[in-house]
């Protein structure tokens, strides 16, 4: 395993989200902890559910936050780890099979099983991470260092991330025209994880649950390994225009209001509580009963925990998950949101934030920032010298995405 960290070196993660791009920078000190010297964070345009949908837009919305981050920070960033999100990403289980070659298990059998495990054909897909979840040593399983053991079969059960090859390249090139190479992309309910859950919770098993603007992001571990990875295209974004429908007003007014008075539970409320709303084209303003207000963003986010507890129970892992359900991401926030989530979904839910670091701890130990933050983690414990280069023409980017994928196989069996 290689040296994981490096007294002084700056690590940078860009969180490019739907509603906002969040940039966190931080220095890995010799303990191997971080201490967050700066951050950046810009509203988010060009993007639509984690996918860019305008290169121009987004490289500004990027640029900004950078540049914040750099005035905050005192240091120039040119090297980011950039986290990729969107309803593209799939995770799919995998077993690997081979003959060991010699008395006991060396590194190239272990090169050769993640090979065999990797063997599958999507047109259309990317391998993003190959997770690690065991080994099988003939037949003896729950190893998680095969290496030096005597053995003739080594089988070795994987965790596979496929995303949209296209959506990484736009990243890539967003980052590239903003004058920032990328060492490595990161799958940001991946990154979100390392930064809010504990190790007790990954072991015992548990349900990681990032609500982001624009996709709600989820991972289950078991074991301490990832055994499912799913993206639900909802988010904070449709709460939004629930509430500008439901009580017909614009959509930055509707804003305003779930951020100031927004609840997640009706029952909540007090009898008689009520708030103003701006009226529209001139029109005067008018009191709404927050009831109103809490009937609609309820029955939302009814719907997106629904639809997380059906797929939780599709992947059959819900019995193994007796660390309950951590939520965060921005809109996890919401008061009552937590309480819905646990009546819902049937287990102990609490909220996810980000832990063991230093420096400018109190301006990034909110959910807000989990994504980037892990980011952060991420590239302080797997330093893989992988950048993708922003020398060359744009139509070699699809080559250095996949080229240094390859490359990175070994750091992320490492690392878990």
């Amino acid at each position: 395993m290689t040296e994981p960290f490096q007294r002084g070196r700056i690590v940078t993660g860009l969180d490019i989200g739907t509603t906002k791009i969040c940039v966190v920078a931080a220095e890995v000190q010799a303990n191997g902890k971080l201490r967050i010297i700066g951050f950046g964070q810009a509203p988010s345009e060009g993007l639509n559910r984690g996918v860019v949908t305008n290169i121009n837009a987004a490289v500004e919305s990027i640029t900004h936050a950078v540049e914040e981050c750099q005035l905050k920070s005192g240091v120039e960033i040119d090297r980011v780890y950039a986290g990729i999100a969107g309803h593209h990403i799939q995770g799919l289980n995998r077993d690997g099979v081979v003959a060991v070659r010699g008395d006991t298990i060396t590194e190239s059998d272990i090169q050769r099983v993640i090979e065999a495990a990797r063997a599958c054909n999507f047109p259309d897909k990317e391998i993003l991470h190959t997770l690690c979840q065991e080994y099988i040593v003939d037949g003896q399983d729950g190893v998680k260092n095969p290496i030096g053991m005597a053995g003739k079969r080594l089988e070795a059960k994987v965790h596979i991330i496929l995303g949209s090859v296209t959506s990484a390249a736009n990243i890539v090139q967003c980052c590239h025209n903003a004058g920032l190479h990328v060492q490595n992309i990161v799958l940001e309910p991946l990154a979100s994880s390392l930064a809010v859950l504990e190790d007790e919770e990954k072991e015992l098993g548990c349900i990681l649950l990032d609500i982001g603007g624009g996709t709600s992001d989820m991972v289950i571990y078991k074991n301490s390994s990832i055994v499912h990875t799913s993206v639900l295209p909802l988010g904070g974004h449709q709460v939004t225009n629930d509430i500008a429908i439901g009580l017909r007003t614009t959509k930055q007014e509707a804003l305003r209001v779930k951020h100031e008075f927004g609840i997640g539970l009706l029952k909540m409320i007090k009898p008689g509580e009520t708030f103003s709303i701006k009226g529209i084209a001139g029109r005067e303003d008018r009191i709404i009963d927050k009831k109103l207000l809490a009937e609609v963003v309820e029955a939302r986010f009814r719907e997106i925990f629904e639809l997380i507890r059906e797929d939780v129970n599709r992947s059959g892992f819900g019995p193994s998950c007796g660390a309950g359900v951590v939520l965060t991401g921005g809109s996890s926030l919401m008061r009552g949101v937590d309480q819905l989530a646990e009546q819902v979904m049937q287990m102990p839910v609490r909220i996810g934030r980000p832990v063991r670091i230093e420096g400018l701890d109190a301006l990034v130990s909110s959910p807000v920032y989990a994504t980037s933050v892990g980011l952060v983690k991420y590239g302080a414990d797997n330093d893989v010298s992988m950048t993708f280069s922003r020398e060359g023409n744009p139509e070699n980017i699809f080559g250095n995405i996949m080229e240094n994928m390859k490359k990175s196989v070994k750091s992320f069996f490492d690392f878990f």
